[in-house]
Formats: structure tokens, C-alpha cells, sequence
């Protein structure tokens, strides 16, 4: 096979950006498109730094295995296969099965900091910002931490003001600006007409 072509997509937490690139994932083939998110690289939770609170704070680019995470990408396009253990929000009770990302022409790499890991960074050939009102990412972040992870409110506001929020305004939304496309996804024709864009893209490049 040759190269395949290394799409890059980040944003902050409750931006949608995982949402979007599973929709796009699943218009394509495995051997078409290779997702890998950079969530499947988190620490496990007694590794996590903590803040002056005495809580854990899973918002930092320290929060994840960078150098697993590297060498990974590197992998695949390398058209090498990797094998994951399945991503569980750090939850004890889960049963953790494997996962097998196999090579294919495109790979999307997804996650909070893949700008911020600078090797990484320099393998894309496509770099994409999911950008959201602040308003509406804070509502997606209550909703999903209540319904997918039972989180209480005040411990999703506190993470919200404490980690969140610092940490996108210091190791996510500064790479904006050297992103080579922005799109809006404050609502669902945003998203519907980024995944038009986007879909046709990677068809051209199939």
C-alpha cells in the first residue's frame, strides 16, 4: 500500500468531534478509513495528576500515554495493524475486550491534544477544528456525563471550571488558527453539511 493519508481532528470536550468522526467513519469501509482516537491512550486513573483539591484531573495532555499513542499512528501508517484494549472511562467494573485497527488508505486521528503531541502533529496531510459555542459545549458535557457516566452536576461544573476549560484554552484552541479547515457544529445541519464536506473529500482521495 502506499502512504495513506493522515487526517487530523481536535476540539474541545463536548465540541461533538467524536460524534462526528464515528458518523464519518461509518459511511466508509474498514479498508477505506481507520479511526484511532486519542482516548484510548488514557492513564489509568491512580497514574492521573491531581489539583489543589485533591482531584483527579483528567484534562492535561499528561493525562494520556503519548509516546504508546505516537508510536501507534506510527504503525498504521506504516500499514502495520495495532491492538487495543477497548477504552472504558476508567471504569473498574468494565469488561475491557480488545480492538484491532488495521491499516487502510485514510486514518483519522481524533482526540483533545493530537495537535499539542507535536510528532504527531507533523505525520497529518489534513488538520480539522471542531468549533462549538462555549454555552452549548458545557450543556453537552452535562448531559453526557449525567446519562453515560452518572457523573453528579456539581462535579461535572467543578471539572468544567477547574480542568476543562484552562486546559482548551491553553493546549487546544491556541492550534486553531493553523488548522487548514474550521467548521461549526452548534447544530445538527452544521454537522450533516461538515460530513457532506468531509465524506466527499475522502471519497476523492479513495
Amino acid at each position: 500500500m502506499n502512504k495513506p493519508f493522515v487526517i487530523g481532528i481536535a476540539g474541545g470536550s463536548g465540541s461533538g468531534k467524536t460524534t462526528f468522526v464515528k458518523k464519518l467513519r461509518n459511511i466508509f469501509e474498514e479498508h477505506e478509513v481507520c479511526l484511532l482516537s486519542q482516548d484510548n491512550y488514557y492513564k489509568k486513573r491512580d497514574e492521573q495528576e491531581t489539583d489543589e483539591n485533591n482531584q483527579k484531573n483528567f484534562d492535561l495532555p499528561t493525562s494520556f500515554r503519548e509516546q504508546d499513542f505516537i508510536k501507534d499512528v506510527k504503525k498504521l501508517i506504516n500499514n502495520e495493524e495495532v491492538e487495543l484494549p477497548e477504552y472504558t472511562f476508567n471504569n473498574a467494573l468494565a469488561e475491557v475486550k480488545n480492538i484491532v485497527y488495521k491499516p487502510a488508505k485514510v486514518i483519522i486521528i481524533e482526540g483533545l491534544f493530537v495537535y499539542h503531541f507535536k510528532e504527531i502533529a507533523n505525520l497529518m496531510d489534513l488538520k480539522i477544528f471542531v468549533d462549538v459555542n462555549t454555552h452549548l459545549k458545557l450543556i453537552r458535557r452535562i448531559i453526557r456525563d449525567k446519562e453515560e457516566r452518572n457523573y453528579p452536576l456539581d462535579d461535572v461544573l467543578y471539572r468544567y471550571e477547574k480542568h476543562v476549560y484552562p486546559s482548551f484554552e491553553k493546549y487546544i484552541l491556541p492550534y486553531k488558527k493553523s488548522c487548514d479547515l474550521v467548521f461549526n457544529n452548534n447544530t445538527p445541519k452544521n454537522l450533516e453539511c461538515a460530513l457532506d464536506v468531509m465524506s466527499s473529500f475522502i471519497k476523492s482521495k479513495l
